[in-house]
């Protein structure tokens, strides 16, 4: 049985940029918006580094949006790709060998494209891959075969309240424990514990 723990982790947000957002089907940006900040905040809190990459070319696809960038932790590094697999970018396969993780956290868009292929070239370098199934997005209506592909390829796929959860109960199984406070200090109590709907 494998359990997510937070020093093994890193995070990849993929493709979080307007273009996208502006394509989603069925998610208001206010609310992508509003989740992919909250999952910033979560793994900063438990020092996870991130991963945020964005598709090029930036200046039509668009940056990170300002409400995520600003809750951004200061282990998060912004890198532009040109492949749908993030691991196909030597600047972030070397970056990601730097983090010596062995764990990935992901969230982001498209589910059917650039997530399911960063999650099958994750699974090739052998990382466990936990992807945020309530923190995805896309622009085609039935993502399904993609969410099939990635579990059946070995990925499992949490909500975010589970991440949350099951990251709280990894240090000490509680919001306001002893180890947790000592180890990370206060934890935020305005962060929700579930995705906003």
């Amino acid at each position: 049985m494998r359990r997510i723990v937070p020093q093994r982790c890193l995070g990849a947000i993929i493709d979080v940029q307007e273009f996208f957002l502006s394509h989603a089907v069925g998610h208001p940006r206010s609310r992508l918006k509003a989740n992919t900040g909250n999952l910033a905040r979560l793994l900063d809190y438990f020092r996870i580094p991130v991963v945020v990459t964005l598709e090029r070319p930036v200046d039509q696809k668009g940056a990170l949006p300002s409400e995520i960038e600003r809750l951004l932790g200061k282990l998060a590094q912004v890198f532009e790709k040109d492949f749908f697999d993030l691991t196909r970018e030597k600047t972030i396969r070397d970056h990601l060998a730097r983090l010596k993780k062995t764990q990935a956290i992901v969230a982001g868009c498209e589910t059917d494209v650039c997530v399911l292929q960063s999650c099958l070239g994750l699974l090739e370098l052998g990382y466990e891959v936990y992807v945020v199934e309530d923190l995805l997005f896309s622009s085609a209506r039935n993502v399904e075969p993609a969410l099939v592909r990635m579990r059946a390829e070995g990925a499992v796929l949490p909500t975010y309240k589970s991440l949350y959860y099951e990251l709280i109960a990894a240090v000490e199984g509680g919001r306001h424990a002893t180890k947790m406070l000592a180890a990370l200090g206060p934890f935020p109590d305005d962060l929700p514990d579930c995705a906003i709907s």
